[in-house]
């Protein structure tokens, strides 16, 4: 009998996703983190997903647990849903950036898949995301993504912001005030090794701006030839 993809497993199985997009195993203890809830329980629902038909994870103790290609096509369809939904709500309802992920979290478990199509549809089949994440397509394939950390990179360089880091609603509204916006360009024109500093300029505006690396390290780029 074929597993049901209830709210909570959904739940884990894009976590998992998020914390394995390196390539590396996921830690009971990062999904407890993430889940707020207690590492005993995370395993227990870890060997649940393990043995559900068909297996959505792969899980060794003392190892970590990875996605089954059945538990990536979950999570990328729940990950499509969340994605899109913050897109339309962004770009037809008027919500700002910083309002959008705890609303998309509650809908991305309910909207059927026509929903989801028209969605797209009426979006024009949109890429990214307002915060510059990529959006897995029909067919449940991610776009690449050839970004890298701001913090990452040294000067002189200049950049286009790609994306951002959306866990903090706070750090939004910050960026947003600064400018620091998906598709914004930005010159690096110095850098302090002893405290992390970076001093940037908008190339549109022309405006300097200096970030410490709790910035740097939420924003990710790609060079600009």
């Amino acid at each position: 009998m074929e597993t049901t993809l209830t709210q909570s497993i959904q739940d884990y199985l894009k976590h998992i996703y998020e914390l394995t997009g390196d390539g590396r195993a996921a830690s009971t203890n990062d999904l407890a983190a993430r889940l707020n809830i207690k590492p005993a329980s995370v395993t227990g629902m870890i060997q649940k997903l393990a043995s559900a038909q068909p297996s959505l994870v792969e899980y060794h103790k003392h190892q970590g647990v990875t996605l089954t290609p059945e538990g990536q096509r979950a999570a990328l369809e729940v990950i499509r849903h969340h994605r899109l939904l913050e897109t339309y709500l962004v770009s037809k309802l008027g919500y700002t950036w910083d309002e959008v992920h705890d609303e998309a979290c509650r809908l991305e478990h309910v909207i059927s898949e026509d929903f989801e199509q028209r969605i797209a549809e009426a979006l024009g089949h949109p890429e990214r995301d307002p915060h510059g994440d990529p959006i897995p397509n029909a067919d449940l394939r991610m776009p690449s993504d050839a970004s890298r950390l701001l913090s990452d990179l040294r000067p002189p360089s200049t950049v286009t912001i790609r994306r951002v880091g959306q866990a903090d609603t706070a750090l939004l509204r910050h960026l947003d005030g600064l400018g620091l916006r998906p598709d914004a360009r930005l010159e690096i024109l110095d850098y302090s090794d002893f405290d992390k500093i970076m001093r940037l300029r908008l190339s549109a505006s022309g405006e300097k701006l200096v970030l410490g690396q709790a910035i740097t390290d939420q924003i990710f780029v790609e060079e600009t030839v």
